[in-house]
């Protein structure tokens, strides 16, 4: 039988099978995808091969195959370094959810999620949630970050989970797609998935007022179908963001706006760091290139392990 895989737990997959009927299956043997030292072999928007067998009263599946993907969003584990997590594949697109405070969200992170997401050929919308809760000068940086990765060919959105400001804006981008919420702990990806589909009744959490992040409500990520088309996949908050399989002289290309300013670079093979006659460099002079996103680039080429914990409250992590 063929079917979706809907929810991970380490060890046991829901799957959808093309009837519509839902089997909770395990991987057969020492099932691994070659190539990837993954701590899921198996992920959450993976199709799958899978047989029947009877376990007393329950059917239960077997995985014996994985389909090809066509993409898929993936990280270097935080504490097992030198491991990597798929958090979701075969996607559509990927909200990114930002908030300013409560949690903050550092453009280090969004910068680094969007490079993975260029990386691996992911569609990317950044959602700037809780904007009902801002004052004047937080509206202004808001419109400021927005414009900025406008500027650089992201789709940008205002919203509010809890007033319904723009989220049928967010329905109507959804409609029909297989889409994936994802964001610091406590950025609201629950609450917004309850706005957009009330009848999934996802738990939610209160931000926790000693450290101003969010408590992780969602343990595994999970595929929902929605009822205007599509489905949405909920994933728990990440707290740190490390990039895989990267060399050093290939992360300026998943920079759109460093990328188009390359070929303008005296050497081919330019970091944009050090070199002479630089175009990246040149253009941020000229204050044609955002200086948090240089930050962000030159951070990541200098970091060894990729494994940087990007921490809610860690001033070193700011813009």
């Amino acid at each position: 039988m063929k079917g979706k895989v809907y929810k991970s737990t380490g060890s046991w997959y829901s799957v959808k099978a093309e009837d519509g009927a839902f089997y909770e299956c395990r991987i057969k043997g020492k099932f691994r995808i070659q190539g990837i030292k993954s701590t899921n072999p198996i992920a959450v928007g993976d199709n799958v091969t899978f047989e029947i067998e009877r376990m007393g009263d329950a059917e239960v599946g077997t995985i014996s195959a994985i389909g090809d993907r066509r993409n898929y969003i993936i990280r270097k584990s935080v504490k097992l370094s030198k491991q990597t997590h798929i958090i979701a594949a075969n996607l559509d697109q990927v909200f990114l959810m930002v908030t300013l405070n409560n949690p903050v969200t550092y453009t280090l992170f969004i910068d680094r999620f969007l490079a993975t997401a260029e990386a691996y050929d992911v569609p990317v919308v950044l959602l700037f949630n809780k904007v009902d809760t801002y004052n004047d000068e937080e509206l202004a940086e808001v419109k400021y970050l927005a414009s900025l990765y406008r500027t650089i060919g992201y789709t940008c959105i205002g919203i509010s989970a809890k007033t319904g400001k723009n989220i049928n804006k967010v329905r109507e981008l959804m409609k029909d797609k297989t889409s994936m919420f994802a964001g610091n702990s406590g950025v609201g990806k629950s609450t917004l998935i309850n706005a957009i589909q009330p009848a999934l009744s996802l738990k939610t959490s209160e931000i926790s007022l000693q450290h101003l992040q969010g408590q992780h409500t969602t343990t595994f990520a999970e595929m929902y179908d929605l009822d205007f088309g599509g489905q949405i996949i909920d994933t728990p908050g990440i707290k740190g963001f490390g990039i895989v399989d990267m060399e050093k002289d290939e992360i300026g290309d998943y920079f759109p706006e460093f990328f188009r300013l390359k070929s303008d670079c005296k050497f081919n093979n330019c970091l944009h760091i050090d070199e002479p006659q630089c175009a990246v460099k040149k253009a941020l002079e000229n204050n044609e290139v955002a200086w948090s996103r240089y930050k962000s680039y030159v951070q990541m080429v200098s970091d060894e392990e990729n494994i940087h914990r990007i921490d809610d409250h860690d001033p070193k992590a700011s813009q």
